[in-house]
């Protein structure tokens, strides 16, 4: 199981704890942003209690989706290789 995979709540999605880090530990390592982090970065971008330090992940993610520096990949998650 992922560390950031989401679990809904009430109000909105959340990640589970140390979900953030773990999702861009994995996508700077590997360059690749799966369908599971995908996931892992909606559910931070709808947190609304993120921290200002979760915010700047957060930016950097997509700062990094933006200018092309990830490769986009179809896999549910970099842990199952097919």
């Amino acid at each position: 199981m992922n560390h950031y995979c989401i679990r809904p709540t009430e109000n909105f999605l959340c990640l589970l704890p140390c979900g953030l880090s773990d999702l861009y530990l994995a996508v700077s390592n590997s360059m690749k942003i799966t369908l599971a982090d995908r996931y892992g970065l909606m559910a931070a971008v709808c947190n609304p209690t993120a921290t200002e330090e979760e915010l700047r992940v957060i930016n950097r993610l997509c700062w990094l989706l933006g200018k092309g520096k990830l490769q986009v990949v179809n896999e549910i998650s970099a842990l199952i290789q097919g």
